[in-house]
């Protein structure tokens, strides 16, 4: 008899993009409505969930024997399939490291651990490979371009630790790298004046669930003085990429925060 889990709920995107990426799909029963990656999996497994709402039967429905969910976002429903007798990985993602660590972790929940490996291992390289075009640069330059990351407009969210960490190896300087520690969003809330006195080069939005608005930015008052408001450094990274903290953050994040850094776009105009 398996011991392993054969019936997986996975209740956000990242845990789903890690089974499929270890060929492990068929161990998934259902999975979260806001799952968009990879896309095939919309289409093939069930929607039991929302993301902190929905009905628990949906779940239960499905007989699973494990349940992953995702921080203190999900503790309620998580400690209802606990008090249901269902067992449940609650993982905690806020650095790279942790990404890199949830990976290795589905590995090894799911008998794949040299696989999971594998996967670490590609993004280690393009880590490396990230960290070394932006030295090149910098030793070129002598300049590391003062990012302002914007997770969200109203109010003001600045970057969460892997987003800030991913800036960093992309040869960027949050301007607030100081407050992406915090795992609570609301220690991560400057105010405008405060991002008018970091003077950040670029800007970057990535509002979790809606378009990035440049020119919304651009409007806010006393904004045309900060350098990437006056020469149009304002770009998006949507939040399904970059604020998802799964390997999509580093495959497909990492390289657009590279180009966005690039000092001959920078330069540009």
């Amino acid at each position: 008899m398996p011991r392993l889990p054969q019936r997986i709920v996975c209740l956000t995107t990242e845990t789903v993009e890690v089974l499929y990426a270890l060929g492990e799909q068929d161990r998934i029963v259902g999975i979260s409505g806001y799952t968009v990656r990879p896309p095939e999996a919309r289409k093939e497994k069930p929607k039991v969930f929302a993301f902190i709402s929905g009905d628990i039967d949906k779940i239960l429905a499905t007989r699973p024997d494990l349940v992953l969910t995702f921080s203190d976002m999900q503790c309620e429903i998580s400690r209802d399939l606990i008090k249901a007798g269902v067992p449940v990985y609650a993982f905690n993602m806020r650095s790279v490291d942790d990404i890199l660590g949830m990976i290795e972790t589905i590995g090894r929940l799911v008998g794949a651990e040299a696989k999971a490996l594998d996967i670490v291992a590609g993004l280690e390289a393009e880590i490396d490979k990230t960290r070394a075009i932006a030295a090149e640069r910098f030793a070129k330059t002598g300049k590391r371009p003062r990012v302002y990351f914007e997770e969200w407009d109203e109010p003001l969210i600045s970057s969460i630790r892997w987003a800030s960490e991913l800036i960093e190896i992309a040869g960027g300087e949050d301007v607030f790298a100081e407050r992406s520690h915090s795992p609570l969003a609301k220690d991560r809330r400057p105010t405008p004046e405060e991002v008018i006195a970091r003077a950040p080069d670029i800007i970057i939005g990535s509002w979790c669930g809606k378009h990035f608005r440049p020119e919304r930015v651009a409007a806010r008052p006393g904004w045309e003085a900060i350098p990437a408001v006056n020469r149009k450094k304002m770009h998006e990274i949507k939040s399904a990429i970059i604020l998802t903290p799964g390997p999509v953050a580093i495959s497909e994040g990492l390289p657009l925060l590279l180009d966005i850094l690039d000092p001959s776009e920078r330069d540009a105009g």
